[in-house]
C-alpha cells in the first residue's frame, strides 16, 4: 500500500524515503555538504528533524580546511569518519586525530567551543555529523571517540552510541541507540522497532535494501510505527540505523 510517492505503508510501520537528491545543497568550495534536514541557509519546514535526530550532513572537506572555533549547547554531535582524517580540539583541553572507520562524541551540554579540521593537506575528509537531541538540558560538556572495525560491522548492527553505554557503546545523553554496518552479497541483517519509537536508516555508501525498499548511497529512510526490519541486497554497503525517542 502506498500513502504517497515516497512512503510505503508495511503493518504496523511507515516507511518514508529521503532520496539523496532531494537535500539541501551546500558548496562553498572548501567545503561540499548535503542536507538531510534544514541546516544553515537550507530551510525546509517539511524537513526539520525526525523524532530527536535533529542533523545530518554529509561534508567533503578539502584538505588543509575545516570549521574553526565555534560554540555548541545542549546538543549531542558525533562524526563518522567515512573517507581521510579529522582532527578535533575544544575548550575542555580534548584533542584527537579520528580516521576513517572512526567516531568522533562530544556532549555540548552546557556549553563548550570547538574546531573540526582536516590536517591533511592534499587529501579530501568525507565525514557525516550528526546532532540528536539530549533527553536533559545543561548537563556536563564530554567528549570520547571509538574505532570501528570492518569485522565489528560487517553483516551486523554495531552498537557504538547508546543511553547507557552498554556493549562498549559511547554514553550520550539523547535517548538513542545509533549502530554501523556494512552489506554486502548475500549478508541479512534482521531487527525489530519497538513501539514508542521511531528509526532512520542513512546509506553512507553502497546500495542496499530495507524491507524490499532499495536505497542508494545518500538516501535515508524514516520508520515510523513497530516491527521486523530487514536489510539485505548490499551493494559496498555501509549505513547508520538510529533507534530514536519519539
Amino acid at each position: 500500500m502506498i500513502i504517497d510517492q515516497s512512503t510505503t505503508q508495511q503493518g504496523d510501520m511507515s516507511l518514508t524515503l529521503r532520496h539523496a537528491k532531494d537535500r539541501g545543497q551546500v558548496d562553498f568550495g572548501w567545503l561540499k555538504s548535503a542536507h538531510s534536514f534544514s541546516f544553515g541557509n537550507y530551510h525546509d519546514p517539511k524537513h526539520m528533524g525526525f523524532g530527536n535526530l535533529r542533523v545530518i550532513n554529509d561534508d567533503l572537506v578539502e584538505g588543509g580546511k575545516g570549521f574553526g572555533q565555534h560554540p555548541h549547547k545542549n546538543a549531542e554531535i558525533f562524526s563518522y569518519v567515512l573517507g581521510g582524517a579529522l582532527e578535533h580540539k575544544d575548550s575542555l583541553g580534548n584533542g584527537s586525530v579520528v580516521s576513517a572507520g572512526g567516531v568522533q562524541y562530544m556532549s555540548a551540554g552546557s556549553g563548550v567551543t570547538h574546531s573540526e579540521f582536516n590536517p591533511s593537506s592534499t587529501d579530501e575528509m568525507r565525514f557525516l555529523q550528526v546532532w540528536l537531541l539530549p533527553a536533559t538540558q545543561n548537563t556536563k560538556p564530554a567528549y570520547d571517540t571509538i574505532d570501528l572495525t570492518n569485522d565489528d560491522k560487517s553483516g551486523k548492527l554495531k552498537l557504538f552510541i547508546s543511553r547507557d553505554g552498554c556493549e562498549g557503546s559511547m554514553t550520550t545523553q539523547a535517548d538513542a541507540s545509533v549502530y554501523a554496518a556494512t552489506l554486502e552479497g548475500g549478508q541479512v541483517i534482521s531487527t525489530n522497532l519497538r513501539a514508542g519509537r521511531k528509526g532512520w536508516v542513512q546509506v553512507a555508501d553502497g546500495s542496499l535494501n530495507v524491507n524490499g525498499i532499495p536505497l542508494s548511497k545518500g538516501d535515508g529512510l524514516g520508520i515510523d510505527g513497530n516491527g521486523s526490519l530487514t536489510f539485505d541486497q548490499g551493494k559496498t554497503a555501509e549505513i547508520l540505523f538510529f533507534d530514536l525517542a519519539q
